[in-house]
């Protein structure tokens, strides 16, 4: 079992930026991707981004392309994301999630382990 732990969320203008972190303890592996995703109020839950095991291969949503960055340090079990020109529509729970490879999939029911989330909030 592996338990994920998300940190950095909080309060941010618009415009600013912010990054977050998940680390990863118990039944580690690096062999793994793994994805943030996040929920705003009344929404469903959505992909943000996606980075394979070897952090060669990354994938994100067009609505974050271009203004976030995954990125991870397997020496130290770390995931993050990198926010920046953030807008107030990003405002939701960020979660992170390991998925059930290593190779580069984006689809919601491969990703098997989750953390409890961290809230960002953008203001206008």
């Amino acid at each position: 079992q592996v338990q994920l732990v998300e940190s950095g969320g909080g309060l941010v203008q618009a415009g600013g930026s912010l990054r977050l972190s998940c680390t990863a303890s118990g039944r580690t592996s690096s062999s793994y991707s793994m994805g943030w995703f996040r929920q705003a109020p009344g929404k469903e839950r959505e992909l943000v981004a996606v980075i394979n095991w070897t952090g060669g291969g990354t994938y994100y949503t067009d609505r974050v392309q271009g203004r976030f960055t995954i990125s991870r340090d397997n020496t130290k079990n770390t995931v993050f994301l990198q926010m920046n020109s953030l807008r107030p529509e990003d405002t939701a729970v960020y979660y992170c999630a390991q998925a059930d490879t290593g190779g580069l999939v984006n689809i919601v029911d491969r990703f098997r382990s989750w953390g409890q989330g961290t809230q960002v909030t953008v203001s206008s």
